[in-house]
């Protein structure tokens, strides 16, 4: 009997599933839990989170870049912003940076010390040019400009950015190797709080413009991760923080919310017998 009306239907495939659970204990275990439990919150889209008003796109990035850092708990990191559209969308090369202290948290200091080779967001494909000046003892992260009209999109765009940097200072790759670090990334940017705006901005409309930068014909940042698996991972975050779901759900697109009201359900069953997840 194919017993087609009773059959449970997946949310998502379940390899993906068991993948996410096991790269946020990958980040768990790499990115200091104790920040995770005491201190990320989870960071709403609205102006109560990202309060204040700039005259010029400059300082509405400098702006919205700086509260991005202060939720991931990585403020003390030296970055440096700039503006692809005042660059003909050249990027400048980044060099190998030395983090002094913890590497997130309120309580950073100036004790021990992390490294890695740390790239702009678009850096793969942008070309080395001359005329720069040489990089300093900072992270580059672009924009353009177009980016702005989409503000959860470049919420997510520079959650994204130092979710990458951060996961090069993991001492081991993430579940699944090399191959699965760009999705690992975008795992690690909902672990420190920013999922509502992954979800919300992993489908965006193309924008007029040169493309190839973040603004014009490129998405409003790059994706790796569907706009489900987003959510689902959304989801484990409530769960693992005990955040109420209403408090997420409400800022989700209204297509989101019916799969992220199961996701709660499936990832809660899930963990009362997932061992790697078991926190205090």
């Amino acid at each position: 009997m194919l017993n087609l009306f009773n059959r449970k239907q997946l949310l998502l495939d379940e390899e993906i599933i068991e993948w996410i659970f096991n790269c946020y204990a990958w980040t768990l275990d790499q990115f200091d839990k104790d920040v995770f439990l005491n201190e990320t919150v989870l960071v709403i889209p609205d102006n109560k989170h990202f309060p204040g008003k700039e005259n010029s796109a400059e300082g509405m990035a400098t702006l919205i870049f700086d509260q991005v850092k202060q939720y991931a708990g990585m403020a003390h990191w030296p970055t440096r912003l700039h503006n692809l559209a005042k660059n003909n969308c050249n990027i400048p090369p980044n060099q190998s940076i030395v983090i002094d202290g913890a590497l997130r948290g309120k309580n950073a200091n100036v004790q021990s010390k992390h490294s890695a080779m740390l790239q702009g967001e678009y850096s793969q494909s942008a070309p080395i040019v001359s005329g720069f000046p040489q990089p300093s003892n900072s992270i580059t992260f672009s924009y353009h400009p177009q980016q702005l009209k989409t503000p959860e999109g470049i919420i997510a765009h520079f959650a994204h950015g130092l979710s990458q940097h951060l996961a090069g200072t993991a001492k081991v790759l993430p579940p699944g190797g090399e191959e699965y670090l760009p999705m690992a990334r975008e795992i690690t940017g909902i672990f420190m709080g920013f999922g509502i705006m992954f979800a919300n901005s992993a489908i965006i409309a193309r924008a007029g413009g040169c493309g190839g930068c973040g603004g014009g014909q490129s998405p409003v940042r790059q994706v790796f991760l569907s706009e489900d698996e987003a959510t689902y991972a959304l989801a484990v975050f409530c769960q693992l923080k005990s955040i109420d779901g209403r408090k997420a759900s409400k800022h989700l697109k209204k297509h989101l919310r019916r799969f992220f009201k199961a996701a709660l359900k499936d990832s809660k069953h899930r963990m009362q017998s997932n061992t790697r997840l078991k926190l205090p």
